[in-house]
Order: C-alpha cells, then sequence, then structure tokens
C-alpha cells in the first residue's frame, strides 16, 4: 500500500466511482479509492438457455444474454498521515474520515432535497409515486474498464478514533453488479458504456495467442 515520491517512480493510477447525470452525461462526482484494494473479486453468472425438460429439445449452445458479472473489493482509508500536517488538512483534523465514508455512503442514498419533494407529492394528493432514481453509477479500474454498476453490499469498519470519536482508519467492503444492455437498453448512457466495456474485452481476447492441438496432446479432434 506505500506509495513512493521518487521522480523515477511510474504515475500510480487509481479505481474509483464516478457519478453521472443520466439525462445530460454530465460528471456529478468523481472518487478515487485512497489506495488501490490489492484483489479484486468478479464472478460472472452465464446467461445460458434452460436445459431440457420432459424430453424436449433446446439449444445448449445459446446464450440469453450477457453474463451477469458481479464485484467484490475492500477498500481501506487512513487519515494519519493528514492528521500529522493539521494545518494542510483542518477538516482531517476536525471531522476525521468521515467526510470521505459520507461522500461513499450517499452513493446509496437519497438526498434530503429528493426525500422532501418525495413526501410533497405524497402530501399533495399524488397517486403514484414513481421511486427515487439516483446518479447513474460508474466503477473505473484503468481505461479498460468502465462499467455501469449498481451497488449491491456496503458495509463499513471503523478501525481507530480520535479523542471527539471522529473514525481515523476505517474499511469499505463494496459490492457491485454490473448493468448491462439487459437491465439499460441499447439507448441509456449506461447501455453504451456496457457496449464499450464489451467491445473492449472482445479485442483483448483477439489478442491472446490461440496455441495448437497438439499443446493439449490431441494430434486433431475426434
Amino acid at each position: 500500500m506505500a506509495t513512493s515520491n521518487s521522480p523515477l517512480s511510474p504515475r500510480l493510477v487509481k479505481g474509483g466511482i464516478v457519478t453521472m447525470d443520466v439525462d445530460t452525461s454530465a460528471v456529478e462526482s468523481v472518487i478515487a479509492l485512497q489506495y488501490n484494494p490489492d484483489t479484486l473479486t468478479r464472478t460472472l453468472q452465464i446467461q445460458a438457455m434452460p436445459g431440457g425438460q420432459d424430453g424436449v429439445r433446446v439449444d445448449a449452445l445459446r446464450l440469453r444474454g450477457p453474463a451477469v458479472e458481479t464485484i467484490k473489493l475492500e477498500a481501506e482509508l487512513d487519515a494519519t498521515d493528514q492528521l500529522e500536517f493539521p494545518n494542510q488538512f483542518p477538516l482531517a483534523v476536525q471531522y476525521g474520515l468521515q467526510p470521505q465514508l459520507a461522500q461513499l455512503e450517499m452513493l446509496i442514498n437519497p438526498t434530503v432535497e429528493t426525500l422532501l419533494a418525495d413526501d410533497a407529492m405524497a402530501n399533495a394528493g399524488t397517486l403514484e409515486i414513481i421511486p427515487l432514481e439516483q446518479p447513474l453509477t460508474l466503477f473505473v479500474w484503468s481505461k479498460s474498464r468502465v462499467v455501469p454498476v449498481r451497488l449491491t453490499e456496503f458495509s463499513v469498519t471503523e478501525e481507530f478514533f480520535d479523542t471527539s470519536l471522529n473514525p481515523i482508519c476505517a474499511k469499505v467492503s463494496l459490492g457491485l453488479r454490473v448493468l448491462t444492455i439487459d437491465d439499460l437498453g441499447f439507448e441509456h448512457p449506461g447501455g453504451r458504456l456496457f457496449m464499450a466495456y464489451l467491445s473492449n474485452k472482445e479485442q483483448l481476447a483477439s489478442q491472446a495467442t490461440s496455441v495448437a492441438l497438439t499443446v493439449l496432446g490431441l494430434g486433431g479432434l475426434p
């Protein structure tokens, strides 16, 4: 996790989360992870056709759509270094890690303004209230992986506190589900981003070397 200040060290690209307005595609916020996690777990659930029932034949090679991809990671936050320079980082002295944690938590909470507007509609006699919509959330893990996601898991472990009980160190565990064109459609900004992600995956796959059958101990296929 340690970083080097040497001018010869390569520039470290950080992973993070971006939120954008669905209607205008304008970027609303950019959250960079303080430290890149050492591990990133990705699980892909294959969207295959169901098996045959009652002797009915089905095409076992068909896919119903893109695989459902889930991502899990643990982000670590630490304000210790900032507290050594209180004049440069007065917010860390006053709040510890609370601003950074709150920024992440607002990814899964509606704003007060939105809730009040919803309540006003209910009091005005609106028969049907549309569920609250959040900005489009993007998970960024290098320029090759920019994917629309929905947060499905969120837990925080606060480990050390200052004299005012502000958290100084914390770990945030995130579970993300990649949203595909099945979720958003082709015309949605998130749908277009997913198609770009899938297209890039195709290009990367084409760069992988295909070996000869002899490597697998085969002279040919039966």
